[in-house]
């Protein structure tokens, strides 16, 4: 005979807001860790009833637990819930719905239901003291702790301490470590606040350290927290790990300590699809402390929660044929509704002027081409048109700016200088998507050698190398390598491009000391693509790489060339505007060697002035 089933309700009243809250109470995977229950395991064996489900189990004081997990359900940031039914263990079916309400006046009333039905004796005689007492006396602990993180000026889940485990003698080495950048030249309050983060912070929230987050938190520049990030791994403090991500629901499949470690095809379980890593969105880099320094044992406590795919506006699994109305906040920005077992989507945008209602609808004939506008507070209508049950999923197209991609990384100098081994398997090519190449030579070099002999000539050529990688790097790109007297660099901006460029031939035309004056032809062009290793270094191969060697062929003497994609994109168009007195840039048409009798649409661009651009 089926045991009735229980109702547990609780409630907080929190002084953070709904959108403060969001982020710690929907993170189920550290919510689970932080009141002390098991890692969850994945089970293998026949496919699940529902789309999305996944089979899970672990064991709690002995007992064995098993159950099916449908997708969880969320609106962000106002609930969420999931369903779970029990193959294994004293419970048969559990649901939970966690809602977040805005108080007048401010703060949020944290709503918790559960409806629990037990399968046997132990059950009935378990959910009221395991569930009803032990289990909220942790809850109250730790939403009342979210509740101050959430209310500090810059929210971070670094704020909720826990459990630490330094291994013996990992202080000491944080010590020396800490001394070591110090002696290197790092920033003395960054130091202190990554050492801060790293004795102070929980095993969840440092497992995956983001340079981009730290810096939000820190007030600092990306860059300058990224390279801290770098020189801590260098020295030992801290060690990084390649993520390779699915594109649809954004999370790590895969995770590598070295490139030519990673795997470049990969599978999501939670999507069903093959992913074949990029470095321009699907591989990011990542940082955890040193095992020597201190252990990050985390294991999976949930696989599933809203906070592990927080560009997922709303998730809802639909019976056929049913409409469920949501209401809203959204930022601007371009949205795609899908459902995981059908191709394609609903795309639209969202902007302060659009429509208030929308009805989406899911069905087997497939999407709408159009593309809707809508407000920002808008109530969506989702309906299921087709003939099964179906996953919803409501996204935000725009990637986060807070990962630091692969291609981002790869093109910066100092990880260049750091980790010169970090190459990629002999014969592997990866997209890096859209990225500058600058090609440079050195004008009449040979003459130079001839006017002042061979030992002060190699000197000023050595030199004229050092100029051009400091402009380069102060721009944000890399040397990747030199060729004779050229140089051929990547950045991933044009606009740094033109602007390094600008700044080493004007610094090598006005040398100090009476030194020879040296002039550098120079060839820009902005493209997709792909990494490959070369002589054991990092280098980049294809069209675009040609069409920019071919460029600086075309350059006048002291000039650049560049290619239409490099002059019209809108950050250097507004930069020549603003120098247009100081840089002049002349159209013309030209063929390239190579290139057949294809004519490109070019610009040279010429310094007019004895001043230093800025």
């Amino acid at each position: 005979m089926p045991f009735k089933e229980q109702y547990i309700r609780w409630e907080w009243k929190l002084k953070a807001s709904p959108e403060a809250l969001w982020p710690f109470v929907s993170d189920s995977n550290r919510t689970n860790y932080d009141t002390d229950l098991p890692a969850v395991h994945r089970r293998g064996g026949p496919a699940p009833s529902l789309p999305g489900a996944r089979r899970l189990h672990y064991s709690r004081f002995g007992v064995p637990l098993e159950w099916e997990e449908e997708p969880f359900e969320w609106v962000r940031p106002h609930r969420f819930g999931v369903n779970r039914r029990y193959a294994a263990g004293p419970v048969a079916e559990m649901r939970v719905l966690i809602e977040l309400i805005p108080r007048a006046g401010g703060g949020a009333n944290l709503v918790y239901e559960i409806w629990v039905r037990p399968k046997n004796v132990l059950g009935l005689i378990a959910i009221p003291v395991q569930i009803g007492l032990l289990s909220h006396r942790a809850f109250d602990t730790v939403f009342h702790n979210y509740d101050r993180a959430a209310s500090l000026p810059r929210p971070s889940p670094f704020a909720l301490g826990g459990k630490i485990n330094f291994p013996p003698g990992g202080r000491e080495r944080m010590a020396a470590m800490r001394a070591e950048l110090l002696e290197r030249g790092a920033d003395p309050d960054r130091v202190g606040k990554l050492i801060d983060v790293i004795e102070t912070a929980d095993d969840v929230a440092i497992a995956r350290l983001r340079p981009y987050e730290l810096a939000e938190l820190w007030g600092a520049p990306r860059r300058a927290a990224l390279e801290l990030c770098l020189w801590a791994t260098r020295v030992g403090l801290l060690e990084f790990r390649w993520d390779v991500l699915c594109p649809l629901c954004r999370g790590a499949k895969e995770s590598a300590t070295s490139l030519s470690a990673m795997k470049t095809q990969v599978h999501c379980d939670s999507c069903n699809i093959d992913v074949t890593a990029n470095f321009e969105r699907s591989v990011e880099l990542t940082f955890r402390p040193n095992p020597a320094v201190r252990r990050t044992e985390v294991g999976e406590f949930c696989v599933g929660s809203p906070q592990l795919t927080p560009h997922i506006v709303a998730q809802q699994l639909m019976p056929a044929g049913e409409t469920r109305a949501l209401q809203l906040p959204l930022e601007e920005g371009r949205y795609r509704l899908r459902a995981l077992n059908l191709p394609g989507g609903q795309y639209f945008v969202a902007a302060a002027d659009g429509a208030s209602e929308l009805t989406l609808r899911a069905s087997p004939a497939g999407w709408p081409e159009n593309e809707f506008q809508i407000n920002l507070h808008p109530t969506l209508s989702f309906r299921n048109d087709t003939s099964e049950e179906q996953l919803l999923i409501l996204e935000r197209m725009a990637w986060s700016d807070r990962a630091v991609t692969a291609a981002e990384v790869i093109a910066l100098q100092l990880f260049r200088d750091l980790f010169a081994q970090e190459a990629l398997r002999p014969g592997e090519q990866i997209s890096v998507g859209s990225v500058t190449i600058l090609f440079t030579d050195l004008r009449e070099s040979t003459r130079l050698y001839r006017e002042v002999g061979d030992a002060v000539a190699f000197g000023r050529v050595m030199s004229h190398f050092d100029i051009l990688r400091d402009a380069i790097s102060s721009e944000q790109g890399a040397l990747v390598k030199t060729i004779g007297d050229a140089v051929m660099a990547v950045f991933i901006h044009p606009i740094n491009a033109i602007r390094a460029i600008l700044e080493a031939q004007h610094e090598l035309a006005h040398p100090p000391g009476g030194l020879l004056p040296l002039q550098l032809k120079a060839g820009i062009h902005y493209g997709p693509c792909i990494a490959v290793t070369l002589n054991n270094r990092l280098d980049y191969f294809g069209t675009t790489v040609n069409t920019a060697a071919r460029l600086e062929g075309q350059s006048p003497v002291g000039g650049i060339v560049i290619s239409s994609a490099v002059r019209r994109d809108p950050e250097v168009t507004a930069y020549f505007d603003h120098v247009r007195d100081m840089v002049s840039v002349e159209s013309f048409e030209g063929k390239l060697k190579g290139f057949g009798d294809e004519s490109f649409d070019l610009w040279r661009v010429s310094l007019n002035s004895e001043k230093r651009v800025e």
